[in-house]
């Protein structure tokens, strides 16, 4: 039996102004870290034995509070710009919501939600499961095949491509999932890598 749990980093600044971050490095807000070690305190009692985050320091700091908080600091850290959140292009930076003034409220919505579409010299979902998926396969399944926990702190996009990958989720249906941030799921995988167990804390 081997554990993987997910968590999308906590608050950050450009979360709490309703931009588009993409992989713009922005810091957590006070609520991001309070978000962080929420996460932790859910996953005391647990025991990981290897961690995997971005780039990007929203990302690795909310797994620093995570890892303060569960008190396992020695955790040997990967950082791979694999994990990084999607890249927005041309909406990096800008309102959410001036944004869809500007387009629609249905042209943004595609380019946030939708798998194939890309935002303007950006990344579509597609394009980050394609660069995230194949990571996990070659970097992180093997150690959860040889028995080990992994952590994995990152981003609503990288995990949603993750989430598709793990629970046979559709490009049609992920339009309607959501990643909250600072709220760990947890995957047990049986011996042969079936899941047997999925749950938010």
């Amino acid at each position: 039996m081997a554990l993987l749990t997910l968590i999308r980093h906590g608050q950050s600044i450009y979360n709490l102004q309703n931009r588009f971050t993409g992989n713009l490095d922005v810091e957590l807000t006070p609520l991001g870290e309070e978000e962080a070690r929420s996460a932790g305190q859910r996953l005391k009692g647990f025991h990981f034995d290897i961690a995997y985050t971005s780039m990007l320091k929203r990302a690795w700091e909310t797994l620093r509070i995570v890892s303060e908080e569960i008190q396992q600091t020695d955790i040997p850290i990967i950082k791979n710009v694999a994990l990084n959140e999607r890249m927005y292009g041309n909406l990096q930076g800008l309102n959410k919501a001036e944004t869809a003034l500007k387009y629609g409220d249905a042209q943004v919505d595609i380019w946030r939600r939708s798998y194939e579409v890309r935002p303007p010299d950006g990344e579509s979902l597609e394009d980050t499961f394609n660069r995230t998926v194949p990571f996990y396969k070659s970097e992180i399944e093997p150690k959860l095949i040889a028995g080990k926990n992994v952590l994995i702190v990152a981003h609503g996009n990288s995990l949603r491509a993750l989430k598709m990958y793990l629970e046979n989720i559709s490009p049609e249906a992920i339009v309607q999932v959501n990643i909250p941030t600072g709220r760990p799921r947890n995957y047990i995988f049986d011996q042969n890598m079936k899941i047997t167990s999925v749950n938010y804390l």
